[in-house]
């Protein structure tokens, strides 16, 4: 019986293998996660603008302005955030698609210099230090990117860094979808 003892670890620990194995094996995206926000109005929010930051601040009655809008949310801290800021700079600038941030859980002063760094390409930011509107979002992380339609309705959820291969895969799909 004592022997059986020594063994129950081994037997644990390759059970747990076995489990993380088929999680990871079986063919499941976990940037694919699914939103209940798709198809309903956006969260109602109003965040302030970020200190220092010459930007208005972001609510949810400036996304029904009858324009898609991407909504990005970033963080200083993030290094996907800063990998992807070119590719929204230029579907801001070479697309004309309206884009505005919140910018989740940072210093304003990291904020402002994140964006005088790399450029700001936002019509507007939220500053949401505590991150309940990401909450509210259902964030799981930074950066996430959602394409609002005209009316102020969630129709696509980006987990993760917008690639340049999904630009034109995903992302700009996504804005025509909308703009029906």
């Amino acid at each position: 019986m004592r022997y059986l003892l020594y063994f129950l670890p081994l037997v644990i620990f390759c059970g747990a293998g076995v489990a993380f194995w088929w999680a990871l094996d079986s063919g499941r995206d976990p940037s694919r996660l699914p939103s209940a926000l798709i198809d309903r109005p956006a969260p109602e929010f109003a965040l302030p603008p970020i200190e220092g930051v010459d930007t208005p601040g972001l609510a949810s009655g400036d996304l029904a302005t009858g324009e898609v809008t991407l909504v990005n949310v970033f963080a200083s801290w993030c290094v996907p955030c800063r990998a992807e800021h070119p590719i929204l700079v230029r579907l801001n600038k070479q697309e004309g698609i309206r884009l505005v941030g919140i910018n989740y859980q940072d210093k304003p002063e990291d904020a402002a210099r994140f964006l005088e760094e790399l450029t700001n390409p936002y019509s507007r930011i939220g500053a949401d230090p505590q991150g309940r509107v990401g909450l509210d979002w259902g964030l799981t992380g930074v950066p996430e990117t959602f394409v609002v339609d005209g009316t102020g309705r969630i129709r696509y959820r980006h987990v993760g860094p917008i690639h340049s291969s999904e630009v034109e895969s995903l992302i700009l799909p996504a804005v025509e979808e909308a703009r029906k």
